[in-house]
């Protein structure tokens, strides 16, 4: 302590930085675990059902905070949703191991037990949806222009699921991969207790950007041809 006129002045002890340090790993931890639960997650592509749009191994960043405000899903966003009714239930997943469990933790990492899966969104509640022979995919009467469909593709295939025609109930989504001849989506599904509708409520977010890896990185908008459906209220 010293003296300067008079007056005492006080110098302020600094902490070792070894002592701070547990304090700012927890903090970091507090806002990771928020930024998962209430804003962005990372999501790792799982397959090939989403080609050529994602490829597997890819990591999107998911919308979590929007739902918050009440917003659904709209036609065409890519988004990623829980198992509505045992789709995963022959897909076989490995063990995590201790350092993707830590990544799970924080966000960086979905988790094994989640068994969540990322389609596009074709239809919304009463959306009238179908589809015969080759194609093309309608939605309330309009005919989709699907310039993202995996290339050799046909919008729908010619076997008794591939064929359809269904009305989408409200609160639930008609989901669909960009792989068309190698996606289990709500075409073939339609035996579940949701007849292969998606439950709104089961949305985790909507897939907005391809972060990794950094070659690929893209951003996910709703594509020109959903802008041109009709409401389901003034189709056919």
């Amino acid at each position: 302590m010293a003296r300067a006129g008079g007056r005492r002045t006080r110098t302020r002890k600094h902490r070792p930085f070894w002592v701070e340090l547990p304090l700012l790993v927890g903090i970091a931890l507090i806002l990771a675990l928020l930024i998962k639960t209430f804003l962005v997650q990372a999501f790792s592509i799982p397959s090939d059902s989403m080609q050529n749009t994602l490829q597997q191994g890819d990591r999107v960043l998911v919308d979590k905070l929007t739902p918050w405000f009440g917003s659904e899903p709209e036609r065409g966003e890519v988004i990623v949703f829980h198992d509505p009714d045992g789709w995963l239930d022959d897909v076989a997943v490995d063990p995590p191991n201790a350092f993707q469990e830590a990544l799970s933790f924080i966000g960086l990492m979905p988790s094994a037990e989640e068994k969540d899966l990322i389609k596009r969104v074709i239809g919304v509640g009463g959306d009238t949806v179908e589809c015969a022979g080759d194609g093309p995919v309608k939605v309330n009467g309009k005919a989709l222009d699907e310039p993202y469909v995996f290339p050799g593709n046909t919008p729908c295939s010619n076997d008794p699921k591939g064929t359809f025609k269904v009305t989408v109930p409200p609160g639930k989504l008609w989901v669909m991969g960009d792989h068309r001849q190698a996606s289990s989506d709500s075409r073939y599904n339609t035996d579940d207790r949701n007849k292969g509708m998606v439950p709104v409520d089961d949305v985790v977010g909507r897939a907005v950007v391809v972060a990794w890896p950094v070659g690929r990185w893209a951003t996910l908008p709703i594509p020109d041809t959903f802008k041109s459906v009709p409401a389901a209220s003034t189709a056919n």
